[in-house]
């Protein structure tokens, strides 16, 4: 068993210098923490800063949003049971103190918690949302990535306890709850009530919703509960989240002084570098191939994903699909702060050696015919699709690719697909590889995507069948938290290596700033850091 009172005393594994970042499935989920500006500055009283966000976060119901502006500006909304500092130790919330094994959880609430409209937050509530999160006719997103699949919970009233057990393994129970929106339990009668709405813990509410434009939270008087001891009264009395799709745009208007903060990616990083507007950086899983091994695919043969492989120069890749601003991938998709670190890529990829690749396929029963390699009359054929929304970069890496193999006798083709449609087209099987760079928080939840069912009965989108991969994630899940690490970071290398999946770019992702501070984690900003100033 693992406990806790105030902090976490489990042993932790680093990677070296790896800061890193990750998406929730397909989706986008930006991960971290690190500090944007410098010191806390004073701030707060009657004032309004303004984020721009690059969409509209469609439903903000925190049981079913999990576009990634909606899971950010929840933070400012509702409150977690946990947080996880930027050094993976894990910080009471909402819980003061919580245990666990493997397949349990017990978590003690707070005393004096409440939501905004004054009612208390109790261990009821906080048990009637993780049942309602598991009761599968409720297909709630969450479900597997802030709830256990098996969970379910019971509270006691008299110690204000939750007790949250699972039927399968749950080794990361405690973690997950950390992107567990925390609201009153009448919410969960209507849920779609608070889709441009909120009746929640945290320590903002939000008082206008205009969908396509701007969102705006006010501060809440008397939010005491915030992690480390943070309470309210030192952030800004307004936060605004306003939709600017252009990034050009959006650094136009940080720098202009018309908004406060904004994620710039793209070339725009150069001119506000160039006039010094603060940033703090961290790397994302940017670049990863997904092989189709479903039957008939060219990727259900191993000399065939490795020969792909191997005809590329991933380096060469790396630099084209990033403007030469990434390095190399040292993880398959866990977002930092994780309590899993060590590095499951370096030495594992298939190394760039087209004559090794050409011999790996003749051994395989393919021949080279008119300069295309066939098997029993049947040439190599292999589409790449890739979503449209990663920029011009990408898709000239993309291209680059189909040279490469096109080059070396593969009949390859671009294939461009919508970045809304994209989950849909590797939900739907018809594609042979994919640049899908998955990415989750926690190492369990990678399973559902490299393991058990493909779609429409699970989300194992490639058809991937690794009998080690299977047996360590067995092994590593029957281990509560970090114990399991090394078992983690072993199953997952066995991906790497038998070439299931090819993660080879993490790309910075940088936070600018005029006038405010704030650290970044999971979600986005951490609301408790928010501070008027340049922290100077």
């Amino acid at each position: 068993m693992v406990s806790a009172t105030g902090t976490d005393t489990r042993s932790r594994r680093t990677r070296g210098t790896r800061p890193a970042a990750a998406m929730v499935t397909v989706l986008g989920l930006l991960a971290t923490a690190a500090a944007c500006g410098g010191g806390p500055a004073s701030g707060g009283g009657g004032s309004t800063v303004v984020f721009a966000v690059a969409a509209d976060p469609g439903t903000l119901s925190p049981t079913t949003a999990l576009a990634t502006t909606a899971l950010s500006m929840n933070t400012f909304a509702y409150d977690r049971l946990v947080h996880v500092a930027a050094d993976g130790t894990v910080v009471p919330g909402v819980a003061e103190k919580w245990s666990a094994t493997a397949t349990s959880a017990r978590f003690t609430i707070r005393p004096r918690v409440s939501c905004e409209d004054g009612s208390p937050l109790t261990a009821d509530d906080v048990a009637a949302e993780y049942n309602h999160i598991a009761d599968p006719k409720n297909q709630s997103p969450m479900l597997g990535l802030s709830v256990p699949v098996t969970a379910a919970a019971k509270a006691d009233r008299a110690t204000r306890t939750v007790t949250v057990t699972t039927t399968k393994p749950a080794p990361f129970i405690v973690e997950m709850s950390r992107m567990l929106p925390l609201l009153c339990r009448k919410s969960l009668a209507a849920p779609a009530a608070l889709a441009r709405a909120t009746n929640a813990s945290g320590p903002y509410r939000l008082t206008e919703a205009v969908p396509g434009d701007h969102y705006t939270y006010v501060r809440r008087d008397g939010y005491t509960w915030g992690p480390r001891g943070s309470t309210g009264k030192d952030l800004p009395g307004q936060v605004v989240f306003k939709v600017v799709p252009n990034e050009s745009t959006a650094a136009n208007l940080l720098m202009s002084g018309q908004i406060h903060g904004a994620v710039i990616n793209g070339a725009d990083q150069d001119r506000l570098d160039a006039t010094k507007v603060r940033n703090r950086s961290f790397e994302a899983l940017f670049g990863q191939l997904l092989f189709n091994q479903a039957a008939g695919r060219p990727g259900a043969d191993p000399a065939v994903r490795r020969a792909l492989v191997s005809v590329l120069d991933l380096k060469e890749l790396r630099n084209v699909a990033t403007g030469g601003k990434g390095a190399p991938a040292t993880a398959i998709g866990e977002t930092v702060p994780t309590p899993c670190t060590g590095d499951t890529v370096t030495g594992n990829l298939p190394a760039h050696d087209p004559e090794r690749a050409a011999a790996g396929l003749t051994a395989a029963g393919w021949t080279k015919d008119g300069g295309t390699w066939t098997k029993a009359g049947k040439p190599l054929t292999v589409g790449l699709s890739y979503p449209t929304n990663q920029g011009p970069q990408v898709a000239s890496a993309v291209e680059l690719a189909v040279q490469r193999w096109t080059s070396f006798g593969v009949r390859a083709t671009a294939k461009p697909i919508g970045s809304s449609s994209i989950i849909g087209t590797l939900a739907g099987g018809d594609w042979d590889l994919a640049w899908a760079p998955i990415g989750v928080t926690l190492p369990d939840q990678l399973t559902q995507f490299y393991d058990g069912p493909p779609p429409p009965k699970g989300n194992n989108f490639g058809s991937l069948t690794n009998p080690d991969y299977h047996r360590l994630a067995a092994l590593a899940a029957a281990r509560p938290g970090a114990d399991g690490c090394a078992l983690w970071e072993a199953a997952e290398a066995a991906l790497v290596k038998n070439a299931d999946i090819v993660p080879f770019a993490a790309r910075p992702v940088r936070y600018y700033a005029k006038g405010i501070t704030f650290e970044v984690d999971g979600s986005g900003v951490v609301p408790s850091t928010l501070r008027q100033g340049d922290g100077r």
